[in-house]
């Protein structure tokens, strides 16, 4: 229900696991052992313990600013510190040679930089949707002070 915010939290830099398919006791559980928030709109499963948001925004800028302003977290500055967007690791830098066959041909040779998964191994480079990325958590970082 909110693998969006999933992504786009991780991008921000937040530690964030999703999982798609669970009962309400098993993410409780999960939140409780991890001593992770529990992030849902579900107002029955909002209501299991003390740390959990129920997110009322339904536009995923607004949810995005909605979790950010209730933890203070401020978004990594020019996705420098984000996460994988696939899995949650924590992407490390990574030569050029070590992912020539994991690239295009084209992002090989014109890509400045390259990070890599440590966890799924999926690659990242500053292509040309990093800028609205930026962008973007930009008008969320704002619109979560706003909030404040």
């Amino acid at each position: 229900m909110l693998g969006s915010l999933a992504r786009w939290l991780r991008l921000a830099g937040v530690d964030c696991v999703y999982i798609h398919q669970a009962g309400d006791a098993e993410l409780a559980e999960l939140a409780r052992r991890e001593r992770r928030w529990l992030l849902t709109r579900d107002r029955e499963l909002a209501a299991v313990g003390p740390r959990t948001q129920l997110i009322a925004a339904e536009r995923l800028e607004e949810q995005l600013a909605e979790v950010l302003g209730r933890h203070g977290l401020e978004p990594a500055v020019g996705l420098e510190g984000a996460r994988c967007a696939q899995c949650n690791g924590e992407l490390v830098a990574a030569r050029r040679e070590d992912v020539a066959e994991l690239v295009p041909p084209y992002v090989l040779a014109t890509a400045a930089s390259f990070r890599r998964c440590a966890d799924c191994g999926r690659v990242y480079w500053p292509g040309t949707h990093a800028p609205r990325i930026v962008e973007r958590m930009r008008r969320v970082a704002e619109m979560a002070r706003s909030r404040g």
